[in-house]
């Protein structure tokens, strides 16, 4: 009988432990974010603090990264740096053909947030002047794509203009000290330009936007989906706030990112912040502008970049928050 009785409290205390154990790997350690100035929603939940509000009940810490770019978002997101960045849609896709396992779980805003620019005084007036002219970009990035598709509709191609790769800042100082002729900019660095240095958009095409992603590992969103959905709650809680305080959001956008006012409140007039949940017109739009990833060899010969979207897109969280 004492047996029987020690070997049953044995078997109930490694059921105790098992749950346990299965509680704890359903907690992360931490999570991480990244947080853009070309990402709005991120500044304002940085600034107010409202995930860690959420989080500290458990116990989980929240870490802020600062993101340059989508380039250096995704490589965050590969490396293990962060569990969610901010991106845009099409280099997302791009990343993720290429082997990185992100979903795509939020839609943080559909910026207008890249043309190709020129100095205000430039003789260049058409996307067809820049043959043979420098361009910079940031390669892995929207402007960098939005570069290769205007070039492609007016029958041009990357060979036929001399890209520099450059980080969007740096790209900008390139523009404004005249070392290159144009730069695929993207705001609010573009916004800055414009306000500061009098610079011109040349050619501007909000259909070749494909629109600001919050991306998560594959890994996270398995292990610790309830988390994903909070993030996500944390992150309309932030939109909310954008859409009822539109002057106060380009106060803190200005401070946060250290912009004049001028500046944030021309940024926040090219974001669209209407569609969080990724649905079927966000799908549409990536697969609209996929072909430029096969057709400029940025991605594996034979890759199904529609099948890639619709691995990448992940919906199912958002409608759970989203009302």
């Amino acid at each position: 009988m004492f047996k029987t009785l020690k070997r049953l409290t044995l078997a109930a205390a490694g059921v105790l432990l098992a749950t346990g154990l299965t509680h704890a790997a359903d907690k992360p350690a931490e999570v991480r974010l990244d947080y853009a100035y070309y990402s709005p929603p991120s500044l304002v939940l940085k600034k107010f603090g409202w995930l860690e509000e959420d989080l500290k009940a458990d116990g989980v810490p929240v870490k802020w990264v600062l993101s340059q770019g989508s380039n250096r978002a995704l490589e965050f997101l590969n490396s293990g740096s962060v569990d969610f960045g901010s991106t845009a849609g099409l280099a997302a896709v791009l990343s993720k053909a290429n082997g990185n396992p992100i979903k795509s779980v939020y839609v943080y805003s559909r910026p207008e947030w890249t043309a190709l620019v020129v100095p205000k005084d430039s003789p260049i007036e058409s996307v067809k002047d820049l043959k043979g002219k420098k361009v910079a970009a940031t390669k892995g990035t929207d402007p960098f794509l939005f570069l290769l598709r205007s070039l492609q509709q007016e029958g041009l191609s990357k060979t036929d203009v001399e890209i520099l790769a450059l980080q969007h800042a740096d790209g900008r100082a390139a523009l404004e000290q005249g070392r290159v002729d144009a730069w695929s900019g993207l705001d609010p660095l573009m916004a800055g330009s414009e306000v500061q240095a009098g610079s011109r958009l040349l050619y501007r095409n909000v259909a070749f936007n494909t629109y600001g992603f919050l991306n998560t590992t594959e890994r996270f969103a398995t292990q610790h989906p309830d988390y994903v959905q909070r993030v996500i709650a944390a992150y309309e809680k932030a939109r909310q706030w954008i859409l009822a305080n539109p002057d106060d959001t380009a106060r803190l956008v200005a401070e946060e990112a250290k912009l004049p006012l001028e500046v944030a409140r021309l940024q926040l007039s090219r974001n669209d912040f209407s569609t969080p949940v990724p649905g079927a017109q966000h799908v549409e739009a990536l697969k609209a502008a996929a072909p430029i990833l096969v057709e400029e060899d940025l991605v594996r010969k034979g890759t199904d970049v529609a099948a890639v979207i619709d691995a990448l897109v992940e919906p199912a969280h958002a409608r759970a928050v989203v009302k």
